[in-house]
């Protein structure tokens, strides 16, 4: 996607005939917000694959000591729904609980020494690419 086009990803506009989200025309203003929030997503994703935001440095001004805390709390945010997504992934594949479905991605992180966010990354990206490769007591 390019950078302006990921830049106007989420922006939703009337037309005469419906509604535009980037060079896309859709007939009602629900169809429109999904496809503006799954485009804003995905130009949002490299942004979040990135570590995340260390220690405030030593004499940060308040208002950088803020924007850092922000930062901080938007990559947890997201890794949330990150784990969320996989534990839904688990749960359809194996079919299991959702509770159950996170034991086993918890357990196969500790195992191998992994962030269970780092993990659970790879166990979305399995749903959509087969060539993700995946511990054996998580792939299907």
């Amino acid at each position: 996607m390019a950078v302006a086009a990921s830049a106007d990803a989420g922006v939703v506009r009337r037309t005469p005939r419906g509604w535009r989200v980037g060079g896309q025309e859709m007939p009602d203003l629900v169809s429109a917000m999904v496809l503006a929030d799954l485009l804003s997503g995905e130009a949002d994703a490299e942004r979040f694959r990135t570590r995340a935001p260390g220690r405030v440095p030593e004499g940060a001004s308040e208002v950088e000591r803020l924007r850092h805390t922000v930062a901080q709390l938007e990559h947890a945010l997201h890794s949330r729904v990150v784990v969320e997504q996989a534990i839904g992934v688990l749960a359809e594949r194996h079919t299991m609980t959702p509770r159950e479905a996170f034991e086993r991605l918890r357990s196969s992180a500790r195992s191998r020494g992994l962030k269970v966010a780092h993990l659970a990354r790879d166990v979305v990206e399995s749903s959509t690419s087969p060539l993700t490769s995946l511990p054996e007591e998580l792939s299907g």
